[in-house]
């Protein structure tokens, strides 16, 4: 099974872009690691190696996921996001401890974070919505990446509508956030579940909007009507 690792590895190496590293690097106010290869390549070769394992058990690709985000590499870590999307229809109640797992342990910028929030875990929230409380647990963490993450696994259900309720209590847990990344990430939330709830939405703003940081108001408001938006604006 190690093998697919390698061959990953080698292909990564080979299409490495120091061009693509360098504005990586540079892109990212963390420091990552990173071969400086595309996004779109990257799932590419994500999915012809997938091939191999669609034989394999649901628990042999999530251990190939963990070799994976060991690594440190973005681009390895965007792989594993990808294939254990891959297997969501066979999401147990089990996997979410594991899926913490990689929040709490593996992720260190928005970008994977969100790649393994909006997917993954955000598949298992709609499958399992009794886990949702969980996300207010990892609202109050003492790790940035963890309290964005409560927020951006929330971003495809908050497009269906869904969660509504979860929703606000969340924002109202992640409010004065200092962590600007986490403003982002409970705005963008708020944004997309304005798309099916904006009254509900735009009262919650218009109750908050003293205490709201402007950064996750902007995002809040963003898909609004402009006379909202000024309304919301309004000092």
């Amino acid at each position: 099974m190690s093998e697919i690792i390698e061959l990953i590895r080698a292909d990564l190496t080979a299409n490495a872009d120091e061009t693509k590293k360098i504005g990586a690097e540079n892109y990212f106010k963390e420091d990552i690691c990173v071969y400086g290869v595309s996004t779109a390549l990257v799932t590419k070769i994500g999915k012809e190696h997938y091939q191999k394992l669609k034989a394999k058990s649901k628990h042999e690709v999530f251990a190939l996921c963990e070799e994976l985000w060991q690594s440190g590499y973005m681009e390895e870590a965007f792989i594993a996001c990808n294939w254990s999307y891959y297997r969501h229809k066979e999401y147990e109640t089990k996997d979410f401890a594991l899926f913490e797992h990689w929040v709490a342990s593996y992720v260190t910028n928005w970008a994977t974070c969100d790649t393994l929030c909006n997917h993954t875990v955000g598949d298992f929230l709609q499958m399992y919505p009794e886990y949702l409380p969980e996300l207010k647990r990892w609202a109050v963490s003492d790790n940035r990446w963890m309290r964005r993450a409560a927020a951006v696994s929330l971003i495809i259900p908050a497009k269906k509508g869904k969660f509504l309720d979860e929703i606000r209590e969340l924002a109202d847990i992640l409010l004065m956030d200092k962590d600007d990344l986490v403003r982002k990430g409970y705005g963008w939330m708020l944004k997309e579940a304005s798309k099916s709830h904006q009254t509900e939405i735009f009262d919650y703003v218009m109750k908050n909007k003293k205490t709201m940081p402007r950064t996750a108001l902007r995002y809040a408001i963003e898909k609004m009507p402009p006379e909202l938006k000024a309304q919301a604006m309004a000092k």
